[in-house]
């Protein structure tokens, strides 16, 4: 998923979530891989995240609610979503990071898809991305990057004049040599005047417990999808744009071209090939052509397939008729990012943005996103994901109102989460499947 460069280094008090005490539970989701259903049943497990929320919530009738159901059962829920895994704690797209969301319950998980070198699809938040969520460039891969590391530049005073910086992609190698690398918490420190300063950038909210030597497990986007059919849960691919120009290597004859449209087609024959049903996968992408693609070539895929909105301010929000000519062009789901769909009232109670209003006139189901990426939300500075809410957000706790909100009046399917077992704790105690 799209992240803003808004997005903050927060406090260490959310050090807490680490440790993960299980709470037992049956999750009785059909099982049936000769027609392409996801995995066998596993026991959910929440740890103390979301019993700290709840307890931290203002007084009320939601609270309440939400205590009631501290004994269980929790069980697995599509409201739940598993953004790039569980990457408040574990790298995201690493094998650590899935299992770590099934294990909270998230019903359905997310792999964003990119291309190496030899055009194999893999799991990547983006195909230029690897220098931050990867070793890379403390490997011998690093001569291989698109752009070196090179160190910050400070003046006689101290003061930075040029961040470090360094660019690595996917498709600047082979999957043989993806395939050696592990994965770090996605961050680089722009102060850095060494690989390993710039590697150690991690968010003082996050951890970087789960990205040792032996873990970090990178990915190919088939083997996510075994992963995912074994852990059973349902899948949500994202189509990443390309860092390089498209077609890509193309020898300008047009004949045997990797287009968009083979890129596009390619993440679906991986679930064709796998036995996935359409039914359990929402492909997304940002690109809406990626999406008319999808509803014309493969309109079982394409029915359900996301329409990712991008927009990094109210203003940029599509109006009531853009939202209903994308129903029009037969365009089912819409994503837009958390905050496009919130405000907050006279009374100072979050309410249904006019955007959520207007997609839902428009007859289009949301999903949305991220929850859990903020860090800190007491200190009142939330940053983009919290925009236009953020005079309502006043504690910890208040992120169990907003999902109230998302699920009982803007009525979301499901909330992309950095760390599922919140949504899923909220999806158990609401009967939300």
């Amino acid at each position: 998923m799209f992240t803003p460069l808004a997005s903050r280094q927060t406090t260490a008090a959310v050090a807490l979530l680490v440790a993960i005490s299980p709470v037992w539970a049956d999750d009785r989701h059909d099982h049936d891989d000769r027609r392409g259903a996801v995995g066998n049943a596993h026991s959910v497990q929440l740890g103390p995240r979301p019993f700290f929320l709840v307890d931290d919530m203002q007084g009320g009738a939601l609270k309440r609610t939400l205590q009631k159901c501290g004994d269980g059962p929790f069980r697995k829920s599509d409201f739940s979503i598993g953004h790039r895994g569980a990457p408040l704690q574990f790298p995201e797209h690493t094998r650590e990071s899935y299992e770590a969301a099934a294990r909270m319950g998230a019903g359905i998980v997310e792999c964003d898809v990119t291309f190496t070198r030899d055009k194999q699809l893999v799991c990547r938040h983006a195909q230029n991305d690897l220098h931050t969520t990867t070793d890379i460039l403390a490997t011998p891969l690093a001569a291989k990057c698109t752009k070196p590391f090179t160190p910050a530049v400070f003046d006689a005073d101290g003061a930075l004049l040029t961040p470090a910086s360094a660019e690595c992609r996917t498709s600047d190698i082979t999957l043989t040599e993806f395939k050696t690398l592990r994965g770090k918490m996605d961050a680089a420190n722009p102060r850095a005047t060494t690989v390993a300063e710039y590697l150690n950038g991690t968010a003082a909210f996050r951890t970087d417990l789960y990205a040792g030597p032996t873990s970090g497990t990178l990915m190919t986007h088939a083997e996510s999808i075994a992963l995912f059919k074994k852990l059973g849960v349902k899948m949500t691919p994202e189509l990443k744009s390309a860092s390089v120009p498209m077609p890509y290597d193309s020898d300008g004859d047009g004949v045997g071209d990797y287009t968009q449209e083979t890129y596009a087609q390619q993440m679906i024959d991986e679930y064709k090939a796998a036995g996935v049903r359409p039914q359990h996968v929402w492909a997304q992408s940002f690109d809406i052509r990626d999406i008319r693609y999808w509803i014309a070539h493969e309109p079982e895929f394409g029915k359900q397939a996301v329409y990712l909105d991008d927009a990094e301010t109210v203003a940029e929000l599509p109006g009531a008729a853009e939202l209903h000519g994308y129903k029009d062009e037969g365009i089912n789901i819409v994503a837009p990012p958390l905050f496009a769909l919130l405000d907050v009232d006279g009374g100072g109670r979050i309410v249904p943005s006019a955007y959520a209003q207007n997609a839902r006139a428009a007859g289009l189901d949301i999903i949305t996103w991220t929850l859990e990426r903020s860090g800190i939300l007491a200190d009142g500075d939330n940053g983009f994901y919290y925009q236009t809410i953020d005079p309502a957000i006043a504690r910890e706790g208040d992120v169990m109102t907003v999902l109230d909100v998302l699920a009982k009046e803007v009525g979301v399917l499901g909330v992309f989460s950095d760390w599922p077992a919140t949504t899923t704790y909220y999806a158990s105690c609401m009967n939300l499947e």
